[in-house]
């Protein structure tokens, strides 16, 4: 009885390293590569209190991580909700863009107005009429793509103010 107890765990050892491989590589899906923004000075100040006021999940979807990693962008769910704060003006409000339009679509959500931009797969929602732009890009998996902006609103409208 002894034998056959030894010569089982011996094979439950060798079997270790197998099993280390499987975990490792199960382990290892990747994270979404965001391009985070460089915002500076003040902006960046706002950004990282953003970060630290970001809710766990959004549309019932879990925050994850991106790498690169930054106080500057986050993510949610697979397919990745992308949040990127510290982002250049949009090329629509941009006088003198080749993309500029006097009147884009927007609306306001819990105090936040947003600015829309239909996407190949989805929406892009990014703040307007904040000191700093913050930028969301919602997979058209989730539609309506709208739904992440209350779980947002929030932390975005204490940690960047309002103004231009």
């Amino acid at each position: 009885m002894l034998g056959r107890v030894i010569r089982a765990r011996h094979r439950y050892l060798a079997a270790l390293p197998l099993l280390a491989t499987v975990s490792a590589v199960a382990g290892c899906s990747s994270a979404p590569e965001v391009a985070a923004p460089s915002p500076t000075d003040e902006a960046a100040q706002h950004c990282r209190a953003l970060h630290r006021d970001l809710p766990r999940t959004v549309d019932g979807l879990e925050r994850g991580t991106a790498e690169p990693v930054s106080d500057f962008t986050a993510i949610w769910g697979d397919p990745a909700v992308v949040l990127r704060c510290g982002v250049p003006k949009p090329e629509v409000l941009r006088h003198g863009s080749e993309h500029y339009n006097p009147n884009p679509d927007s609306a306001e959500v819990d105090g936040v107005e947003w600015l829309f931009e239909k996407q190949d797969d989805g929406y892009r929602f990014t703040t307007v009429l904040r000191k700093v732009y913050v930028e969301v890009t919602v997979p058209g998996k989730y539609a309506p793509e709208v739904n992440v902006l209350p779980d947002l609103a929030s932390a975005v409208g204490q940690a960047i103010p309002a103004g231009i």
